[in-house]
């Protein structure tokens, strides 16, 4: 049987997509659980991933890698779902999203909500999240899971030995070498997480952020552990806050896959320890505090448990680090 060339294209066509389809459905390689330690029981926990399958997939499958070049990490991606989160059918998910992952609603300061986005970005009673006194201190800017590194320059981070590369992050070479051999803190915050962020210390700082465009890949382990330079690929803001006590301090905030913006509240230049910065639609996202070298002690339990791979539970006003 002879095809003419119109057939032999369209069979060509249909094998192609057969070829995707059949990579596209490929198993995952298995994929290690993330472990973190719940900082008030001292426990080794695992962490229920929001959209794993979906991660497993993008990262660790060949047709999904495709996808994750050319469509996910494009800001396009990430404000559409946002925008459908905006939705007020998208309040159909809250209850079911809250009993899945255990989200503490009792906290938050309203008990309904129009839309998804809008319980993503709950404010909670000031009492559930009370602040470190001590001035000397610095407080958890958020609530999440957090690795920290007394010198970044000394320290691998994530994956492969692959260093954190300041200068790059900051996109600024002069104010990199500032913070290269200085304390690193990163917070990772999770879906379920409360996603307003606050000051770690008083100061003043400028009424706006710095903003480095870039993608929208995810920040989740499962995505670091393939592409750790994640974090000065990604969107990004940072302020720098000059403190009297802890010298100047880099906050910034890093967007990730499917977060709709990161909104800055705050107004004027003088700021204080535990005063709301802003905060993250809906995603996972992250925020890395830098501090010049030998201005800070990190509190122990955190620097042994990122020795040994593992991230710490955190809440925002925690005392993380105290003035070295």
């Amino acid at each position: 049987m002879k095809f003419n060339k119109p057939t032999k294209k369209w069979a060509l066509i249909w094998f192609i997509f057969a070829l995707i389809f059949a990579l596209a459905v490929l198993p995952v390689p298995a994929q290690l659980p993330i472990k973190y330690v719940d900082r008030e029981s001292g426990q080794i926990k695992t962490e229920k991933v929001y959209g794993e399958e979906w991660l497993k997939w993008l990262y660790h499958n060949p047709v999904g890698e495709a996808t994750l070049w050319t469509i996910a990490k494009r800001k396009i991606v990430s404000s559409v779902y946002g925008n459908m989160m905006e939705k007020p059918s998208s309040a159909d998910k809250i209850q079911p999203f809250i009993k899945e992952y255990g989200v503490n609603i009792n906290i938050a300061q309203d008990q309904s909500f129009n839309s998804f986005n809008d319980f993503f970005i709950r404010k909670l009673k000031p009492e559930a999240r009370p602040i470190v006194a001590d001035s000397l201190a610095v407080a958890s800017p958020a609530d999440g899971k957090i690795l920290a590194y007394e010198n970044v320059n000394k320290s691998d981070f994530y994956i492969k030995g692959v260093k954190f590369n300041v200068q790059s992050f900051l996109n600024d070479k002069e104010l990199g070498k500032k913070y290269e051999n200085g304390a690193m803190i990163v917070f990772r915050l999770a879906p379920p997480d409360y996603h307003r962020y606050h000051f770690p210390v008083s100061g003043m700082t400028a009424s706006s952020n710095i903003k480095i465009d870039g993608d929208y890949y995810s920040v989740n382990p499962l995505a670091l552990r393939e592409k750790a330079e994640i974090f000065w690929l990604n969107k990004r803001e940072y302020g720098v806050i000059k403190s009297p006590v802890f010298g100047d301090v880099v906050m910034e905030e890093v967007g990730a896959t499917m977060v709709g913006s990161m909104i800055q509240t705050y107004t004027g230049t003088n700021v204080k320890k535990g005063q709301e910065k802003g905060y993250f639609k809906f995603g996972g996202s992250t925020v890395v505090l830098l501090f010049e070298k030998d201005k800070i002690k990190i509190d122990n339990d955190l620097l042994m448990n990122t020795s040994k791979g593992l991230e710490t539970t955190i809440k925002m006003g925690e005392q993380i680090a105290v003035k070295k």
